[in-house]
Parts: C-alpha cells; structure tokens; sequence
C-alpha cells in the first residue's frame, strides 16, 4: 500500500494526524506531511480512515 498525498488539496485540517499520527503530521505551514509513504498492512485500517476523513480529498491510496 502506498499513501498519495495531493499537496495543493490539503487545507490543513489535520484529520489525518488524528486517524493515524505515525503516518502523518502537518509541517510548519500546517499542511499534510508524510512520515511514511509505505505504511505497513497492520496500518491499512487506520490509513484507509485517514483517506475517507480527509475534507479536502487530498489524499489516495495505490495498493
């Protein structure tokens, strides 16, 4: 599973951080910041969150 970020989407919501902060973080203009585009399988559920709950539809996955 790889994680898609579309940077010029984000707004800065922060609703990723929430779903899964290992992942995730905002950087210091207050948009998305990958920590980790490959999460592991054991994260799908929570990555999978992420990408449903963000308001800006800023964010995809590949499998």
């Amino acid at each position: 599973m790889k994680v898609l970020v579309d940077r010029g989407k984000c707004q800065g919501y922060g609703n990723c951080v929430v779903a899964e902060p290992t992942v995730f973080d905002l950087d210091d203009d207050g948009f998305v910041q990958l920590l980790v585009d490959e999460p592991s399988e054991e994260l799908r559920a929570q990555v999978q969150h992420a990408v449903r709950d963000c308001p800006a539809r800023a964010l995809g996955l590949e499998d």
